[in-house]
């Protein structure tokens, strides 16, 4: 049962960002682009892995905005690279890290959000020292769009946030998993199931679950917003950002489309956030000529390249042959796929064959392997509880503390994923 829990637990995306980053120097629809690789040291020393794609040439005196983009659970900083293609020929950079706990960055737990929030906080401050940004936005998928939604709450100076399937509170989602994922054990095993996550995690990550509840965080946050969520999206359902969008307070939209929680996203939705980006940004117009000298000239070498070079490096791109945007990302994804967030096929419903097989051969697949429940039995899609999607809502507060031991504590992870209650019901099978 060890094997198993650590099985769903462990979510850290392994990746090289020499391979998986796009290229530290690149052209898109004709201008030249660099990355630039650094570390930005979060509120508790740790070291995160971090990348800014800009403009190879900013002309003097010009600042452009940025849009920090926040990977989801099991995802890395690489996540970021359809982002970049869209930004960047509107003036606008984009930086994106690696959350401590995540990728390469320092740290042993994925808060889903809670920490998460502090890592944004130091490259906010960071990107503040640098005197080429003039505003900042947040674009967050899954696990970072909860982040980039705590975040905003408390800081009323972003300029906006594209909130991709965020969940509305972290202890219904976790009861959603359970009806969703089959196990046949009683509603009072489940809640003490989490209430016994829920005092492991206070002890070991410092905060208490059931404080991640974004309807909340939404009834102060005043940034403007664009929600977007698949509507086949089985992990997070749809309803949460239904909830979110309806309790927030700001100025919000909300963009459905077809596909499910790790689907590519349609080029409708990437041209809206676009448009959205260039509303709240305010991109200068920077004459197409800056954009043409290459980095070599950029960083001190003080010559142009000779029409050999520009066409080798053009040769050597992965968007050079495109001159749209949209084949730009199709040949990303023909190199690299969006970290995913997959059940272990163990669990999964029948008729996700293809999806674990793309999983597992792809290049950021998670680190979570295959596995089988205790009982052996495989699992299938239940529908909500209710009609209406509802949940039936539970007082965790007067559940008595179930007892363990320091023994049993080590032999469970206390990073906090979305799959952290269907493992304690593992454990708990185990015992």
């Amino acid at each position: 049962s060890v094997n198993l829990f650590d099985t769903f637990l462990r979510c850290r995306a392994d990746y090289s960002p020499d391979d998986d980053l796009l290229e530290q120097e690149f052209m898109l629809k004709g201008r030249w682009f660099q990355r630039k690789d650094l570390e930005v040291v979060n509120s508790q020393g740790k070291k995160l892995q971090c990348s800014h794609y800009i403009p190879a040439v900013i002309p003097e005196g010009t600042a452009l905005p940025c849009v920090i983009y926040c990977h989801g659970n099991s995802g890395c900083r690489a996540d970021a690279s359809e982002a970049a293609i869209i930004l960047l020929p509107s003036n606008i950079t984009v930086f994106t890290l690696d959350f401590s706990g995540s990728g390469l960055s320092e740290g042993e737990h994925v808060t889903l959000g809670w920490n998460e929030k502090e890592d944004l906080k130091a490259v906010v401050n960071y990107l503040r020292t640098d005197g080429n940004i003039s505003c900042i936005a947040l674009w967050g998928r899954s696990m970072g769009a909860v982040t980039s939604l705590m975040y905003g709450a408390e800081d009323p100076s972003i300029a906006g946030m594209v909130l991709d399937s965020p969940f509305s509170n972290l202890v219904d989602l976790m009861m959603e998993l359970v009806d969703t994922y089959k196990y046949p054990l009683p509603k009072f095993t489940v809640k003490l199931a989490i209430q016994h996550m829920r005092k492991i995690v206070k002890k070991k990550a410092g905060f208490d679950i059931m404080d991640l509840d974004t309807i909340q965080v939404a009834k102060r946050c005043f940034v403007p917003a664009l929600f977007g969520h698949a509507t086949e999206d089985d992990f997070i359902l749809p309803h949460h950002s239904d909830k979110i969008c309806e309790a927030y307070v700001g100025d919000k939209n909300i963009i459905k489309f077809d596909g499910d929680h790790n689907s590519p996203r349609p080029q409708f939705y990437f041209d809206s956030i676009t448009i959205f980006f260039h509303n709240v940004l305010n991109p200068p117009d920077v004459p197409d000529d800056h954009y043409f000298l290459t980095p070599h000239g950029s960083l001190g070498q003080g010559h142009w390249d000779t029409e050999h070079d520009i066409e080798y490096r053009i040769a050597q791109s992965p968007t050079a042959p495109s001159t749209t945007t949209e084949d730009a990302i199709a040949q990303l994804r023909s190199r690299r796929l969006m970290s995913r967030m997959e059940v272990p096929s163990g669990t999964a419903t029948e008729g996700r064959a293809d999806r674990t097989e793309v999983l597992d051969s792809g290049p950021f697949s998670s680190s979570a392997s295959t596995a089988t429940p205790p009982n052996g039995r495989n699992g299938r899609m239940l529908t909500p509880t209710s009609d209406d999607g509802e949940y039936v809502e539970y007082s965790f507060d007067s559940v008595s503390d179930m007892p363990y031991t320091e023994e049993d504590e080590d032999r469970v992870s206390y990073t906090v994923t979305l799959y952290g209650v269907v493992a304690m019901l593992s454990y708990l099978r185990s015992l």
